[in-house]
């Protein structure tokens, strides 16, 4: 492999769902994915960040129904309004990727013939859960419903064209079992095995025209079908990568690269973990190297969701409180295994703790004194230095394991060192040592900035700006009311 093949890292959102509006769900994957995405470019590795919508099926006709609008007109705004999400969280996608775009059916297309020694077509009858557009099976049902979306599922009997999982079944034990596939965190991987163990079935793969009233990529060859929208969907990671125009651009970023990480939510794990690697098995194409699932941001308890309305609007958010809040709370607020809750006293609480009185007013407390005593950047004090090595030495680690509250904490640690150092050295007063103090005090901000960049990456320019200019301006994070 070259120099240059190993240093690629392609990291892939889900692609969101276009039956309504975006909500702080999905902001979350996003600002995960590009924190990631960002520290790697930091590191000076070459990157390609996907993200997109996913606009096929039929929960989307049906929702356009509601609407008055036509199929592609409704597809086309909601697909708008997840691409705002770009500048409002201040993400760095590389691409975004529609499945309703002819790259993206061509490849599609091309796909399903390549791995059409695993299709057949049969008859038979099943509990179809638009909301998931997914069978579910009658164990798998709770008090007869869908134990996600909580509603009746259709019972459903046609004739349809069905995937072999079933014959990947021991391979794709021995690629979870020796982390061919790493899935984090562990939790995960050891859910993903217990499906494997159930015995997995043959899944279906495509819908009748009647049915998805004729929105959908077609079945090559045979129009009175189109490909079930989550296997279509699926094929996104690679339709952008060139897959069917590219094979250049492929090759490199999918064919060639050892490092491609999808990030998702515990909701597709099995479509994510299962069926995909079995796809691109049946095709004879590499696998993805790590999948990370990230648990649900929760409100009172309950997934946010479109279906349900259970959900939160990123937007005002944003426009109240800053990009970099919301950044932040999103990071802070996850652990690496379960889920986070969101509220409004919750999110001030962390604004007005950890932005304002933390951050914020270091800045503001050491800039000034900085000009007094005409300090600059400089690392001396033994203590200083002790401080930022532990954290580096974690750090690395934290992120490139997705922990990122952890990593964060870690950033907040030399945030407390700071505010010690100066009621320690009792800055307030004049000393012989207060320049040196300062100096040390300056070098630990501008680490902290360079660490924070993956992360509030508006924040760690403003801090270096200071720095530079020896002055604050407005609070980095004015208090809230």
């Amino acid at each position: 492999m070259s120099k240059d093949s190993s240093s690629r890292v392609y990291i892939s959102t889900a692609i969101d769902y276009v039956n309504g509006a975006p909500h702080l769900g999905h902001a979350l994957e996003k600002v995960q994915a590009d924190s990631l995405s960002r520290y790697f470019r930091q590191q000076g590795r070459n990157v390609f960040f996907l993200s997109g919508t996913d606009e096929n099926g039929l929960k989307i006709v049906q929702a356009a129904k509601k609407t008055g609008l036509t199929t592609p007109e409704f597809v086309k705004k909601n697909a708008d309004n997840f691409y705002k999400l770009k500048s409002a969280l201040n993400l760095t996608y590389d691409d975004f990727i529609r499945t309703t775009e002819k790259r993206h059916v061509l490849a599609v297309q091309k796909f399903w013939k390549k791995i059409k020694k695993d299709i057949y077509k049969k008859k038979y009858k099943g509990f179809y859960c638009t909301g998931c557009e997914s069978y579910i099976k009658p164990a798998d049902l709770k008090d007869g419903l869908c134990p996600v979306h909580h509603t009746q599922p259709e019972e459903i009997e046609e004739e349809n064209y069905f995937f072999k999982l079933s014959s990947y079944q021991k391979e794709l034990k021995k690629i979870i079992t020796d982390d061919t596939i790493k899935i984090v965190p562990e939790e995960r991987k050891n859910e993903v095995l217990g499906f494997i163990k159930g015995g997995l079935e043959d899944f279906c793969i495509s819908r009748s025209q009647e049915r998805t009233f004729g929105w959908g990529i077609d079945v090559p060859g045979d129009k009175s079908q189109k490909i079930w929208c989550w296997f279509d969907a699926l094929i996104n990671y690679i339709s952008a990568l060139g897959y069917e125009e590219d094979p250049k651009k492929f090759q490199a970023w999918w064919g060639d690269n050892s490092h491609k990480t999808h990030v998702i939510g515990k909701d597709v794990l099995k479509f994510h973990a299962i069926y995909w690697p079995a796809m691109l098995l049946s095709a004879g194409l590499p696998l993805p190297s790590t999948i990370f699932i990230h648990g649900f941001l929760t409100i009172e308890g309950g997934k946010m969701s479109k279906t349900t309305g259970n959900i939160v609007d990123p937007f005002p958010l944003i426009k109240k409180y800053g990009v970099d809040a919301v950044r932040y709370f999103l990071l802070r607020e996850m652990p690496l295994a379960k889920d986070g809750n969101f509220s409004i006293i919750k999110f001030e609480e962390h604004y007005n703790s950890d932005l304002a009185s933390g951050l914020g007013n270091l800045l503001s407390r050491i800039i000034p004194l900085s000009q007094k005593v005409e300090a600059s950047p400089e690392l001396s004090d033994e203590n200083a230095k002790e401080a930022i090595e532990e954290v580096e030495k974690s750090f690395q680690k934290a992120i490139e394991g997705f922990n990122f509250r952890e990593a964060l904490s870690l950033i907040w640690s030399l945030i407390a060192f700071c505010d010690q150092y100066i009621e320690q050295e009792e800055l307030w007063k004049e000393t012989e040592k207060k320049k040196k103090v300062v100096d040390n005090i300056l070098f630990v901000l501008l680490k902290i900035s360079t660490l924070l960049s993956p992360f509030l990456p508006q924040s760690a320019i403003k801090i270096q700006q200071c720095l530079k200019e020896g002055k604050v301006g407005k609070p980095l994070f004015p208090k809230t009311n």
